[in-house]
């Protein structure tokens, strides 16, 4: 099931991509870049939403009955807890609406290591796997092998630029500070620093980079290029919808958030 709907789809989709953009040297590298912002433009519904439901909680947080709640039960987490849900579904606010399209990113980047790994095929059996899993039309098979070479680097494996003997995993650190960058100014701003959410959004803008560095560390230079253009085509995203906080990257600028009466 999972190579039926992820691992072959991708490596297809990939294939044709490299075949439009001609199939010579550096062309995967150019594949990998437009396979990702077409991933993008298809999930762009999914980040609307992830907006729209994190404006809806920075709504909420500012909100007078919200910051009620939170005083009223501040010392019973698990009453907190029960009358948060019960708040959430009040105003039909999906709480794990912010969280689809990071839960999502997940499949896709496994699904696109393999696609990678495997388009780059160097073994007899390796390049036996390929062939049997390359779609029978548009000669796609006559591609094979492909040129795994993209400016300095081999896609197919780890990226390091060699200075004085010592190995610098380049990528690795571009990739860590886009991730941390693009967590930053597409937060939104808590009410309540405190609040749970918030706490949790602090911790991922923390975690993310470290993670998505470590898989560029040592996976397939091919994913460290999916991981720096998604997160660039991502924050052009929000700036074209006006949604960048660039703010956020200066430390001590918050602006401030005005409580809402609650409605009537």
């Amino acid at each position: 099931m999972w190579e039926t709907l992820i691992v072959n789809p991708f490596t297809n989709v990939m294939l044709m991509i490299y075949k439009i953009a001609g199939s010579g040297p550096h062309s995967f590298g150019v594949a990998i870049i437009l396979f990702t912002i077409l991933i993008r433009l298809i999930t762009h519904p999914l980040m609307v939403s992830q907006i729209k439901g994190s404006a809806k909680m920075q709504e909420l947080q500012a909100s007078k009955q919200w910051q009620d709640i939170q005083k009223k039960y501040k010392d019973d987490k698990e009453k907190l807890s029960q009358e948060q849900m019960k708040y959430y579904k009040e105003i039909g606010y999906n709480p794990f609406s912010s969280c689809l399209p990071s839960i999502i990113q997940i499949p896709i980047i496994f699904g696109l290591y393999q696609s990678i790994t495997r388009a780059l095929a160097s073994s007899p059996l390796q390049l036996l796997t390929l062939t049997r899993a390359v779609w029978p039309f548009w000669n796609l098979s006559d591609l094979i092998p492909l040129n795994s070479k993209f400016l300095w680097m081999n896609l197919g494996q780890p990226e390091r630029i060699y200075v004085l003997g010592y190995g610098i995993p380049l990528l690795a650190i571009i990739v860590a500070l886009t991730t941390y960058v693009q967590s930053k100014v597409t937060m939104p701003t808590s009410a309540n620093p405190n609040d749970q959410s918030a706490m949790t959004g602090k911790m991922m803008s923390l975690y993310m980079p470290f993670l998505l560095g470590y898989f560029a560390l040592t996976f397939a230079s091919g994913l460290s290029v999916y991981f720096i253009v998604g997160n660039l085509f991502g924050i052009g995203q929000y700036a074209l919808l006006g949604k960048v906080n660039w703010r956020a990257l200066l430390p001590g600028k918050k602006p401030e958030l005005k409580p809402q009466a609650r409605k009537k």
